[in-house]
């Protein structure tokens, strides 16, 4: 029998904003502002802490191994985001100009007239697709972006009409960069892959809308890659928004919410966001990396001893991604949802 294709949840469809952005505005549309949000800029960037700049072959090999590790273990510890070089990677099977053909042919992707983009659209009772994802009622408040969301691994759970469909330049460039095996030394767990390009068209007011809702990842680990060179991720650090500028030729890393399970909250998943501009367009693809759909997960045994007991539950994979999706996204809510409050779980 062939396995049947998994289905997390779904999302309202929502107005495309990149075909909203295209109008003469002048005032945003009421549904996109968003006066709860902070400021979307800090006042001496500067002062920031600045993300820590990974060196895989200095954390692999020889005698710099210990100082390297020391400051991995810093990174996901109390940043949760570090960044690796391009240049540093051509050995594990990426090279450059592969990774600037996936950036071109994404920019060409949301370049196509609208009526071509609705082949990719998603479609009812389905998160995957072209649109927004996490939108639960009509009365919700939007992020000013457009969405393309797919599951890439494992390959039974690809949808039919998404990644054969893709142009064809795109999908042989797309493809063979999220199916190499860069991150194997840094989660080997890794079982299932989701992918997701990001367009965050111009906004007249961008200080009164966010690009996307501040969040932690629900996923493994997330290796984001800057397509263009307009900035806009933000973290969280001592209750300030600090901008993450991100390094040509390079990949962000971040801890999600499930690798902080898994070490009982040793590595930390950490609140980000997406700011716009008003000026230019910006565009990202963001990877998800996860365990296997078939099995289940909670703090290592190994990580639990009276003296630091697990501090989140068990529980599978599936359920852990169909709670995940079918909840507004919003802050840490749904990694406190999975921690154990005085002994007991909080879903009780």
């Amino acid at each position: 029998m062939e396995p049947k294709l998994a289905n997390f949840g779904s999302s309202l469809p929502v107005p495309y904003v990149q075909e909203l952005a295209k109008e003469p505005l002048t005032a945003v549309p009421p549904r996109y502002v968003r006066p709860d949000q902070d400021p979307p800029f800090i006042s001496n960037t500067t002062s920031s802490p600045q993300v820590p700049v990974i060196d895989l072959i200095r954390l692999l090999s020889g005698d710099s191994m210990e100082s390297e590790l020391e400051k991995f273990h810093y990174a996901c510890q109390k940043l949760g985001f570090f960044q690796i070089r391009l240049d540093w990677l051509i050995n594990h099977g990426v090279s450059t100009s592969l990774v600037e053909k996936v950036k071109v042919e994404i920019q060409e992707f949301f370049k196509q007239p609208m009526e071509d983009k609705k082949k990719y659209c998603q479609q009812a009772g389905d998160i995957e697709g072209y649109g927004q994802t996490f939108v639960m009622s009509e009365e919700q408040k939007l992020d000013w972006a457009d969405m393309f969301h797919i599951i890439t691994l494992p390959t039974h759970l690809r949808k039919p009409h998404l990644l054969p469909n893709l142009p064809l330049p795109l999908r042989f460039n797309f493809y063979p960069l999220l199916n190499q095996n860069l991150f194997s030394t840094l989660m080997i767990f890794v079982k299932m892959r989701k992918s997701r390009m990001n367009y965050f068209p111009p906004c007249p007011q961008p200080e009164l809308v966010i690009g996307l809702n501040p969040h932690s990842d629900a996923t493994g680990l997330t290796i984001l890659l800057q397509l263009n060179e307009m900035e806009g991720l933000q973290i969280i650090k001592d209750g300030m928004w600090v901008p993450v500028k991100p390094l040509p030729d390079a990949f962000i890393i971040n801890i999600g919410d499930m690798l902080e399970i898994v070490t009982n909250g040793i590595y930390k998943s950490i609140e980000h966001r997406a700011t716009v501009n008003s000026s230019k367009e910006r565009l990202s693809i963001a990877t998800f990396y996860n365990p296997k759909l078939e099995g289940a997960m909670g703090p290592a045994p190994s990580l639990i001893t009276p003296e630091t007991p697990a501090l989140f539950r068990r529980i599978g994979v599936t359920d852990y991604f169909k709670g995940f999706f079918s909840r507004e996204l919003h802050g840490r809510s749904y990694v406190d949802v999975m921690r154990i409050q005085n002994g007991s779980d909080k879903s009780n």
